[in-house]
């Protein structure tokens, strides 16, 4: 499966942005869909993830209640709505799809990578 993210920008602190990202081919249904972001010098890190049905969903903590992910299969498309951004959320965020939901927080597990896009959060 091939994924492209988009939707990253320039924001205030306290605003909102929704990322999205497309997947191409037919099984993407199947798959759990997560969200990564790496700030400049930092380790990857886990952002959220959704299920193939999208019942069920897990977030980093530091996210927790500001972001929600959400996916669309008719569309091939996986949605993070970011509200409440904070500088700290400043860094490249990737799209990943992944088929074990135990090791889907683990960017080294990953099976597939999108390519980043970037969110700067202004103080």
């Amino acid at each position: 499966v091939q994924l492209q993210a988009s939707g990253g920008g320039l924001v205030q602190t306290g605003g909102s942005l929704r990322l999205s990202c497309a997947a191409s081919g037919r099984t993407f249904s199947s798959y759990i869909m997560g969200w990564f972001r790496q700030a400049p010098g930092k380790e990857r890190e886990f952002v959220a993830a959704i299920n193939w049905s999208g019942r069920s969903t897990k977030y980093a903590d530091s996210v927790k209640g500001r972001f929600t992910i959400s996916r669309d299969n008719a569309k091939n498309t996986v949605y993070l709505q970011m509200n409440s951004l904070k500088p700290e959320d400043t860094a490249v965020y990737y799209c990943a799809a992944d088929s074990n939901w135990r090791s889907v927080d683990y960017y080294r597990a990953i099976d597939y990578w999108g390519k980043g896009t970037l969110v700067t959060v202004s103080s």
